[in-house]
């Protein structure tokens, strides 16, 4: 009995290092994936405040001159308020008619609903804004809109829009129909039914499109660069193009300062939202 039990003990033991040697692969695997994203986030937290910044990541030698040199730019903390504006109003146009819409399309059964939602995602992938920037500029010149930046709001708009439809339509199908059936009851029309029933209920879909619009608008470049003339109406992304020189060399100083204070509000914006609603849905429903 003794040569079974010692053989099946060092099988037993066998298998648990080849579990702790899984284990060990796992997680150096995972420290590997951190450490690639991390780097870049390093870079832009200590090249800012360095000397001498360069590309690689290193421990700065601590100065303030390069948000001294940012300051002297006629045009970079303007962008800055730009942006803010533009990705504002953008978030604000696709949150309201994204709500209007998926409320509209999941109380009201019309014949190819679903093929008319599927419809405007697909187009809204395949057709992209670099693909439709003739007719968008055509279409914002006979608008009077050149040189706006409502006019670039209303275009980023736009193009998220079917995609923030398609979203929220889940959260307003999943709004329990008793709840807007009381609402009635007592009076509400459906704006108020909208306001005060379900759009409480969809807030974390609300907040999720809210971030992604605010991120898409934030981050463009080619619609702003296109449809703005003036300098100071540009955004940050396309103010900050111009940190570059014509032969392509970077200015690393102003570079590094100007990308911290452009990633302050996205990230600011984001832990807001997480904090207030978070983003743990069941059925379009916060647990």
């Amino acid at each position: 009995m003794s040569a079974p039990t010692a053989a099946s003990t060092r099988g037993g033991d066998g298998a648990v290092v080849g579990v702790v040697v899984r284990r060990v692969l796992f997680y150096a695997a995972i420290s590997l994936v951190m450490a690639f994203f991390a780097l870049p986030l390093l870079w832009l937290v200590f090249a800012p405040f360095d000397r001498t910044p360069s590309l690689t990541v290193r421990l700065p030698d601590f100065t303030l001159d390069n948000f001294r040199l940012l300051q002297d730019n006629p045009y970079a903390l303007t962008s800055l308020r730009n942006s803010i504006f533009i990705a504002g109003t953008t978030m604000v146009l696709v949150v309201v008619f994204a709500a209007l819409a998926a409320y509209a399309l999941s109380r009201v059964h019309i014949p190819g609903r679903d093929g008319l939602l599927y419809a405007l995602l697909l187009l809204s992938s395949i057709v992209t804004g670099t693909a439709a920037m003739v007719p968008i500029f055509l279409l914002m010149f006979q608008l009077n809109l050149i040189d706006s930046r409502t006019g670039v709001s209303l275009v980023l708009a736009g193009g998220l829009l079917p995609a923030a439809i398609f979203i929220l339509k889940d959260f307003m199908d999943a709004t329990p129909r008793s709840y807007e059936e009381s609402a009635r009851v007592f009076g509400a029309s459906p704006l108020q039914v909208l306001r005060h029933v379900v759009l409480p209920i969809a807030r974390p879909g609300l907040a999720t499109i809210a971030v992604w619009a605010l991120v898409n608008a934030w981050g463009d470049f080619l619609i702003a660069f296109i449809l703005l003339r003036d300098p100071e109406k540009s955004p940050a992304g396309v103010v900050m193009y111009t940190f570059y020189t014509e032969g392509g060399q970077a200015n690393l100083p102003l570079i590094s300062a100007f990308s911290l204070l452009y990633a302050i509000p996205v990230v600011a914006m984001y832990l807001f939202v997480n904090k207030r609603y978070g983003f743990r849905f069941h059925g379009g429903i916060k647990s």
